[in-house]
């Protein structure tokens, strides 16, 4: 009801605007369901916007590859052919390379949008994600963290050694989630922190972005709406301001540290909030990032790592313990390679097993954390299969339909690995869809995903770890159940609980 309310507060206001703007667009739109003015398609939805794909599906059955939606005032177009998708992202990147306009409730989240993820496509982007790149993500920053990762596997085995061989089983996606965030945190801030300041950390960026979802209503006249809802809006606030509390003695000490250029063993030589406090910028009069903007930009380094690799490495393994004949021969691969006494599967064998690098891509092929890009907005007028794009509409693109296309897979909701290895359809694939896409779980084109590598890198090194050194199996009367549901990516509708047992005495 309040939604309802704010959007009629708001219609009187807007519906004269709405048809003269609509006179403009005669040209042939991509095809979609009835609108109503101003309220776009959202009669028609009527049902929460988690259940947006089931209803694109819908639509793209009975309307075509390309169609359009209007949530509220917004025209949104949602693409699910990879063709489409190529033409679009690759070679006309540059117009398909800009970000919607944030939200008024969702823009303090991105500090007005300075951030990676939501920058416009222009000098302010080009520099973070450079920043990014060169500083944290390239390969041989990446190599310096090789005892972190070796740290963190020896973590969460100790988790899963305390609790993997109940009867009940392990629930393990707490377990993965503390693992990545360990991991990203220490290369976020470039030390180890105990368990307590990892707990409160992840608590107050996993709180601020499920509060998120509250918080929609703000979009309508948000003048009013922050005063009929003046206590949600100040929930919102109390969480950030959480989070500053959280963020600032990090970021301090770390200043403070390079100030006096000190290094302790404890201390890694490089770290991402290094590289941040460093940044001018340019077209601001060279001035550094404010204290909220490197928190945001930390917020985001710790968000976009965690969670996607986690979720990727929970669908990976449930399919390894329904798969048992998976499982034992990605084993085969391992001992195999490092023999059967080594400690840990090395990042320099993990060149050496190309069915556990399929066993990945067959996950994330079968099961994207995101079943959507983030959203892209046209900088200009764009014509596809004949239909006219205009500027500033919202495209989407459906990732998990592209990595399910009969066309190109074989029995696409299996599980099989060995479609990536020899004369298989993923053969050779090429997961930055440059020459063509037959999967995208990170995006393709100018925004695409800047942690593709780094996150290849951590599924194969776990998931060949973990298999290393615990065998994977069902809990007994349970099958694991492979139920979607959205979350800030798409996890198990129930989360995964399985046996894990040791297949050596002692834990490593």
């Amino acid at each position: 009801m309040e939604t309802w309310l704010l959007v009629f507060l708001s219609l009187s206001l807007c519906v004269v605007v709405n048809l003269l703007l609509n006179q403009k667009h005669k040209k042939r739109l991509p095809p979609g369901p009835p609108a109503v003015p101003i309220l776009g398609n959202l009669l028609w939805l009527r049902r929460s916007f988690t259940d947006l794909e089931p209803l694109l599906r819908d639509l793209h059955a009975r309307y075509g590859p390309i169609v359009t939606l209007r949530i509220g005032s917004r025209l949104s177009i949602f693409i699910s052919d990879r063709h489409l998708a190529h033409k679009a992202l690759v070679e006309n990147g540059a117009a398909f390379a800009d970000r919607p306009a944030p939200l008024p409730a969702t823009r303090f989240i991105s500090c007005d949008q300075h951030n990676i993820t939501s920058a416009p496509y222009g000098s302010l982007w080009r520099l973070l994600r450079r920043n990014l790149m060169s500083e944290t993500l390239h390969n041989s920053r990446v190599k310096l963290f090789a005892p972190a990762r070796q740290w963190v596997l020896h973590v969460l085995a100790a988790k899963l050694h305390a609790h993997g061989t109940e009867k009940s089983g392990a629930a393990v996606m707490e377990s993965f989630q503390f693992a990545m965030f360990c991991l990203l945190a220490l290369m976020c801030f470039g030390e180890k922190l105990d368990e307590e300041s990892v707990r409160a950390i992840e608590a107050a960026q996993r709180d601020l972005l499920l509060y998120g979802r509250q918080l929609g209503i703000f979009n309508f006249v948000p003048a009013i709406s922050k005063h009929l809802f003046r206590n949600r809006w100040s929930k919102a606030m109390e969480m950030r301001q959480r989070q500053k509390e959280i963020y600032l003695p990090l970021i301090r000490a770390r200043r403070e540290h390079k100030l006096k250029k000190k290094e302790t063993e404890e201390r890694f030589v490089h770290s991402y909030l290094d590289s941040l406090l460093d940044i001018e910028l340019p077209e601001e009069e060279n001035r550094n990032l404010t204290e909220d903007e490197i928190i945001v930009l930390c917020s985001e380094f710790l968000n976009a790592g965690t969670d996607t690799t986690s979720t990727a490495l929970q669908w990976i393994m449930a399919e390894l313990v329904k798969h048992q004949e998976v499982q034992a021969k990605l084993l085969e691969e391992i001992e195999d390679v490092v023999g059967k006494e080594d400690e840990e599967v090395k990042e320099e064998d993990l060149q050496r097993m190309p069915y556990n690098k399929a066993v990945v891509m067959e996950g994330l092929r079968r099961h994207p954390p995101g079943h959507f890009v983030l959203p892209h907005a046209v900088t200009e007028e764009m014509t596809i299969e004949g239909y006219t794009i205009p500027k500033d509409a919202v495209v989407n693109f459906l990732v998990a339909e592209m990595g399910r296309d009969e066309e190109v897979w074989e029995e696409p909701l299996e599980f099989k690995p060995e479609r990536f290895l020899d004369g298989g359809a993923g053969e050779g694939v090429d997961i930055t869809g440059t020459r063509e896409i037959k999967m995208m779980p990170f995006g393709v084109g100018r925004r695409i995903c800047p942690g593709l590598g780094l996150a290849m890198l951590h599924l194969e090194y776990f998931v060949a770890n973990l298999v290393r050194e615990f065998e994977w199996k069902s809990v007994e009367g349970k099958e694991v159940d492979l139920a979607e549901k959205p979350e800030f990516t798409v996890v198990m509708k129930n989360p995964l609980r399985a046996r894990v047992i040791p297949r050596r005495n002692a834990c490593n």
